[in-house]
């Protein structure tokens, strides 16, 4: 199926790389709007399969045309320098040719909205996607390959300038080292893009890795407090704490060290959890048991600690 799909998409490449990037916006624009259209009823996909919180899946899906306004307007920007030569009667001209296909691994936190800005800057730049998204996110990943293809339809684009691949890690595997596939931007842990990058690099590809981290808050005495420990406690709780931004570490002054947990203490103590499809639910559940348990864990080794 893998390497079907990178073919498909590898034939449409040599059509879609001659089509004018305007034009190629044209398609891009069609899918944010479809994707307006549909705002209510992909933020419900997302809060079904991920569980982020009402408010959280609507603005994630504003993320997709939001993006989808910027590619097009970028599809009018694709320049190149022109430079003065040092031979007579000539002029040295900077040309940006399209990559060709372009392979989007994806993780379960932004189930729609990595995809998108991933799919409208490459559609635009003239490079047909294969996508391989989170396995447990397969709806939002249908949907949104379905809008894409309706929108290829209306403006009479090719639809195999985007392929979806539903599968496990040996499908990100295999498209991985696909040597059709130019770039491969991949989301996910660390681990994971250690096995990609290494993957990618041995054929020679392009990657782009956008992975965890351990991030950190730094308090300063002077700080407003009444703004940093609000925006804490959301860096921390949103999305249940499984993003790759997700507040991990706290850098507090020793003078008000106390203060400032005493007060994350009573917020996190305050945050409704429960069903994410509830108005007054700002931390939903995490994504499965495995993230449960690893949670739990981490939390017995802190207390050990």
């Amino acid at each position: 199926d893998v390497a079907a799909s990178v073919g498909r998409a590898h034939a449409a490449f040599a059509a879609w790389r001659l089509v004018p990037a305007p034009v190629r916006g044209g398609l891009v624009k069609r899918l944010g709007e479809l994707v307006g259209e549909h705002r209510e009823a992909l933020a419900d996909l997302v809060t079904l399969e991920a569980g982020k919180i009402r408010t959280e899946a609507l603005g994630e899906v504003q993320e997709m045309v939001d993006v989808c306004d910027l590619a097009v307007g970028l599809s009018r920007q694709l320049y190149g320098r022109t430079m003065p030569s040092e031979r007579p009667g000539h002029r040295l001209q900077e040309v940006w040719h399209p990559l060709g296909v372009v392979g989007v691994i994806s993780a379960f936190n932004f189930p729609v909205a990595v995809w998108a800005w991933n799919t409208a800057l490459a559609l635009v730049c003239g490079d047909p996607v294969v996508w391989k998204p989170s396995e447990l996110t397969p709806l939002c990943a249908l949907a949104c390959h379905g809008l894409l293809r309706r929108a290829a339809r209306d403006v009479g684009a090719p639809e195999d300038v985007h392929q979806l691949l539903l599968g496990d890690k040996a499908v990100g595997e295999a498209l991985a080292d696909d040597t059709r596939v130019a770039l491969v931007s991949a989301t996910g842990s660390t681990r994971m893009g250690r096995e990609v990058g290494l993957r990618v690099a041995a054929r020679f590809g392009r990657s782009l890795l956008e992975l965890g981290g351990n991030n950190a808050v730094i308090v300063t005495p002077s700080a407003d407090q009444d703004l940093a420990v609000p925006s804490m406690v959301f860096a921390a709780a949103g999305t249940a704490g499984q993003r790759c931004t997700t507040q991990r570490r706290l850098l507090v002054h020793e003078s008000i060290a106390d203060e400032v947990v005493g007060r994350l203490a009573d917020a996190f103590a305050r945050l409704p959890l429960g069903d994410p499809f509830e108005p007054g639910t700002l931390v939903g559940p995490l994504i499965g048991e495995r993230a449960f348990l690893a949670m739990r864990d981490a939390l017995a080794a802190a207390a050990a600690q």
